[in-house]
């Protein structure tokens, strides 16, 4: 297990809707041994003009997912974990559903962690790949 403090989906979903994840109806639905998987919808919200999921509601989800394992990584009294640098491919379009994203390690070290992120719809097909580094600063005070 590579969590230093382990949350529950519910505790996840329980926090201020005042946020971008918030706003896109993001919702946490499982946290495994080195994984965590949330949801978005496809809609009004995440489409871009053409009526497809727009890219970058998918890179936010890919951002909320990383963001968040790697603060279940560190001893938050210590540390924050902040985006260094985020990528994705989007391999076909989705208009409608929901999507899943599934967030797992590839390197957790003291000063940076890097996550593979990929979105799935409702078919299981992947609709989106993407990488995530996030630095680990000190905590200002």
């Amino acid at each position: 297990m590579i969590w230093f403090t382990e949350f529950t989906p519910e505790q996840l979903n329980d926090r201020p809707k005042n946020h971008l994840g918030g706003l896109l109806d993001i919702q946490f639905t499982a946290i495994g041994e080195n994984s965590v998987t949330a949801t978005m919808p496809v809609d009004e919200r995440t489409h871009q003009p053409a009526g497809i999921l727009h890219g970058g509601a998918s890179v936010v989800l890919a951002e909320t997912l990383g963001s968040i394992a790697s603060f279940m990584c560190i001893d938050p009294e210590l540390y924050q974990a902040v985006g260094l640098e985020i990528n994705a491919n989007h391999l076909r379009p989705v208009k409608s559903g929901k999507v899943t994203g599934i967030c797992t390690v590839i390197h957790k070290g003291a000063k940076t962690h890097i996550w593979d992120i990929k979105i799935y719809d409702d078919r299981g097909k992947m609709n989106c790949i993407s990488r995530l580094t996030v630095a680990i600063i000190p905590k200002t005070r």
